[in-house]
């Protein structure tokens, strides 16, 4: 029996989408739920503008996150919930792990050069998520929350589970947080 073409192409089609589907679950593993008590989750963005010899950059992820900034893990996964990275932090080293490997880092600054091609404030996070600033660094508080590290941390829609933090300077940059659970 011969197939008409219309029918052969959304059969070829079809076996793409199920192939592609299938090699990305080979490279990468469902995230299980967060383990427990201490974890912080939800969806967050963060975009990097465009720099000298540098594209603009922007990821988004469902993630999780527990810690703080001494000690840490943070898990990244795809919308489709894959897990894409895992960022494990301590006062010796951090790592992150992807489909491609693990690679270590002597901080988190470091890893977000890497990662982003820009110093991201990954370590004050865990405090910003939680509404407040990180007391390792210095900061002033304004009526939509607190400036540090260069960052404008928006908290007054913390109680919804939102926090958004800006970086005007060159290159600017916006960090998005939409919390799962925001008590």
């Amino acid at each position: 029996m011969t197939l008409p073409p219309q029918r052969w192409a959304r059969r070829v089609a079809l076996l793409a989408l199920v192939g592609g589907a299938m090699a990305l679950q080979a490279c990468s593993t469902l995230f299980p739920p967060p383990a427990g008590p201490g974890w912080t989750a939800g969806r967050m963005l963060v975009r990097v503008d465009a720099a000298p010899g540098r594209a603009a950059q922007s990821v988004s992820a469902a993630f999780e996150l527990r810690g703080d900034s001494r000690q840490g893990e943070l898990r990244l996964n795809s919308p489709l919930g894959l897990r894409v990275a895992t960022a494990v932090w301590s006062s010796r080293d951090v790592q992150l792990s992807t489909v491609q490997g693990t690679q270590r880092f002597d901080s988190l600054d470091q890893l977000s050069t890497q990662v982003f091609g820009e110093s991201l404030p990954l370590a004050a996070l865990p405090d910003w998520l939680a509404g407040r600033a990180w007391p390792q660094a210095p900061h002033s508080l304004n009526p939509q929350g607190f400036e540090q590290l260069g960052w404008q941390v928006d908290s007054t829609r913390r109680s919804e589970g939102r926090i958004d933090a800006r970086r005007t300077a060159a290159p600017g940059a916006l960090l998005r947080v939409v919390l799962d659970d925001p008590a």
